[in-house]
């Protein structure tokens, strides 16, 4: 049987520190949170290799150099209002919950919202708040937000999320076309945003009034940009 612990440890030393993830608060974050209990038990004993995996309803968790880079780029100091769009498994809330006051997430998959609040729960991430919702409006009642991170690929930036972004707050967000993107670290300053291409990625669509929508009648399931 896989020793899980012992697989964190050698996830973030293989897959985080020798890719140049330095920030140690994200470090000890991801060497805590059991990965392994947010994937299908079926699916456990990779839970901690350099991949992402599919969860239910046909969505991913990501790879966990990608949930380090994202966690890492929002500069978090402990103190942070954080929004995330996207909760999917659970997994990077509690990796953020580790490293913020409190987290708000949105998941627009009903399913997908239980599982994750019943997990984070039984784990004690209390600081944690979840809804369903279309996470390209925000979640405007809890407005503003240090930090805000979207965990699906999107066209463009969903203005809604920028205005609702503290001065000085930092946006983490893949932005490119439903195959492929490029993850972005959005900056908003008193005259605008500041806006840095970091690296390529892979993630699902984010589906939204300010992203991607379902194409009616299509059997494939394609998605169309809405603006």
């Amino acid at each position: 049987m896989i020793h899980y612990e012992q697989a964190r440890h050698r996830m973030v030393r293989d897959q985080l520190v020798a890719r140049s993830i330095k920030n140690e608060r994200v470090l000890e974050a991801m060497r805590t949170v059991p990965r392994h209990l947010f994937v299908d038990e079926k699916l456990r004993e990779q839970a901690y290799d350099d991949c992402a995996l599919s969860i239910r309803e046909g969505q991913t968790i990501s790879q966990p150099f990608m949930v380090a880079i994202m966690t890492e780029e929002l500069e978090l100091q402990g103190t942070e209002k954080a929004l995330e769009i996207g909760t999917g498994s659970g997994y990077q809330t509690a990796v953020l919950a580790s490293l913020v006051r409190h987290v708000w997430s949105i998941e627009r998959l009903e399913s997908l919202a239980a599982a994750a609040r019943e997990i984070l729960t039984r784990l004690q991430y209390l600081n944690v708040t979840i809804r369903v919702e279309d996470g390209t409006l925000g979640w405007p009642e809890e407005a503003p937000f240090d930090a805000i991170m979207v965990t699906a690929g999107s066209p463009h930036v969903p203005s809604p999320l920028v205005d609702q972004l503290r001065i000085s707050g930092r946006m983490v967000i893949p932005i490119g076309d439903r195959k492929s993107q490029v993850l972005h670290k959005i900056i908003k300053t008193p005259t605008g945003v500041e806006n840095i291409a970091l690296t390529g990625c892979v993630f699902v669509p984010l589906v939204g009034a300010y992203g991607w929508r379902l194409a009616e009648k299509n059997d494939r399931g394609d998605y169309f940009h809405t603006q």
